[in-house]
């Protein structure tokens, strides 16, 4: 077989109207988590990465997630999230426990102080999201930022 026997499709490129999307859309990915970033670093002293764990365990039941589940959610790997966490885990924020059937699963939990910190710099996040991303936009078009994020996340949640 040569490389003439093998079809290749034709390059589909952008656009004008899809570049003139894509390009702010590329804008805001790169831009929108180093200003929560330094936000966050800036008023309480932890990086965006450290506050969405805080913020996902506070919002399970008993604050609690398997580390498998907890790296699948905040969309971090395995080794980057035990890394974090075994760092907040020194600060007492969080608190890692194995699984008593399955010695290959972990549990994290968010601690009282880590809840206490959490509840302390979230005011300043949301206000910083509100400002960077909510305070220009209508309704219609908050709606409208709704329905075209989950048709982008689609594809990248298999």
């Amino acid at each position: 077989m040569t490389a003439e026997d093998v079809a290749t499709p034709a390059t589909r490129w952008l656009d004008a109207q899809q570049m003139a999307a894509w390009l702010p859309l590329l804008r805001v990915v790169q831009l929108l988590p180093q200003a929560l970033d330094r936000q966050l670093r800036r008023e309480a002293g932890i990086g965006h990465a450290y506050y969405q764990v805080l913020a996902t365990l506070s919002a399970q039941p008993e604050r609690t997630l398997s580390m498998g589940e907890l790296a699948r959610m905040t969309a971090t790997s395995p080794s980057r999230l035990s890394h974090a966490v075994a760092a907040m885990e020194e600060r007492g924020w969080v608190a890692r426990r194995p699984c008593p059937t399955n010695r290959r699963i972990q549990y994290a939990t968010l601690t009282d102080e880590g809840l206490g910190l959490l509840e302390r710099i979230a005011p300043g996040h949301v206000a910083e999201v509100r400002r960077v991303v909510f305070d220009g936009l209508t309704d219609e078009q908050v709606e409208q930022l709704r329905s075209l994020a989950l048709a982008i996340l689609a594809p990248l949640d298999d």
